[in-house]
């Protein structure tokens, strides 16, 4: 979701207009109005629902595709394109009409800018504005936000104690030692990663205490205690299994990616339930949230459209008809 695409861009384009949209199969899903829904709002909607295709984008497609089912519509499920660029590229060519995706990706990658905005609604709000001249609606944002952290383990936390990332700043100081980083190696070089990081917080950590890593090292070494403090994702479902402790970004330095419904805005004016329907669907999910249904995927090997569907049923939001 972070990465850059640029490198990536031709082979992105090639699924978009490829097999990532040729193929798909309707959602099948018995479902019935919950709290949301009711009245089935969407009869006789056609509506494709894409995603890209690590677990979270899995889980939040089947979300939306459910919870447009239980209002009536039929769902094509184009879920798991290849890349960032694919799943924006089909909804910006009217081969698909929503998608769960990230403020700081859009603004970034898609959009074109270099200085994420620190304010969570702010940064919503100058996507939301930009995208709207490209025939792309974003409904209101959800309180996930799938960004960088840092992260240690129990027994480290209990040993040194920092909470937030300007208390691992002052340990850097006072004991240089301490603070061994496992990260990867984007990470370690990207401006909105370690450097700029380093730069934000007044860090300054000598080559020998970083170690760059692939990711999933980087939490199993994180957790075993082989480095101090290891780069994660504030959603990944990995932190709960492994127990690990997320130090806060006090300084509010990383982009914030925060998911929302991206429309194509000529299928919300043909359908404007839309918005209402996926509303508290939206306000419910955040970094808790996420993490717990991305473990049961990524940790107990469940099936993402199983574990999307448990959970809109607990919530109530539909029923199993």
């Amino acid at each position: 979701m972070r990465a850059p695409v640029r490198l990536l861009l031709a082979a992105a384009l090639v699924a978009a207009s490829g097999c990532g949209l040729t193929s798909g199969s309707p959602m099948a899903d018995v479902v019935e109005p919950g709290t949301i829904g009711r009245g089935r709002p969407l009869e006789g909607a056609d509506l494709t629902v894409v995603s890209k295709e690590f677990t979270e984008q899995l889980i939040l497609g089947a979300i939306m595709g459910i919870a447009f089912e239980a209002a009536g519509a039929e769902v094509l499920d184009r879920t798991g394109i290849q890349g960032s660029v694919g799943t924006r590229a089909a909804i910006e060519n009217g081969d698909a009409d929503a998608t769960y995706e990230y403020t700081g990706t859009a603004w970034i990658t898609y959009l074109g800018n270099s200085r994420p905005i620190p304010d969570p609604r702010r940064q919503w709000q100058a996507v939301h504005d930009a995208d709207l001249k490209k025939g792309l609606t974003w409904l209101p944002p959800s309180k996930l936000n799938n960004t960088y952290a840092l992260a240690m383990n129990r027994a480290n936390f209990t040993k040194y104690r920092t909470k937030t990332l300007s208390e691992v700043a002052e340990l850097a100081r006072t004991d240089p030692g301490a603070v061994t980083l496992c990260v990867e190696g984007e990470f370690a070089n990207r401006a909105d990663g370690l450097p700029g990081m380093q730069k934000a917080y007044g860090m300054d950590l000598p080559a020998g205490n970083i170690t760059q890593m692939d990711t999933g090292i980087i939490y199993t070494q994180t957790a075993k205690g082989a480095c101090t403090y290891g780069e994660v994702f504030t959603t990944d479902g990995r932190i709960k299994s492994m127990d690990l402790v997320v130090m806060e970004d006090d300084a509010k330095f990383f982009p914030n990616y925060n998911a929302a419904p991206m429309i194509r805005t000529d299928t919300l004016e043909k359908w404007p339930a839309i918005a209402s329907v996926l509303a508290p669907v939206t306000e419910a999910l955040d970094n808790t949230v996420a993490r717990d249904l991305n473990a049961r995927v990524d940790v107990d090997g469940e099936d993402p459209h199983q574990v999307a569907l448990d959970w809109m049923v607990e919530k109530g939001f539909v029923k199993e008809g």
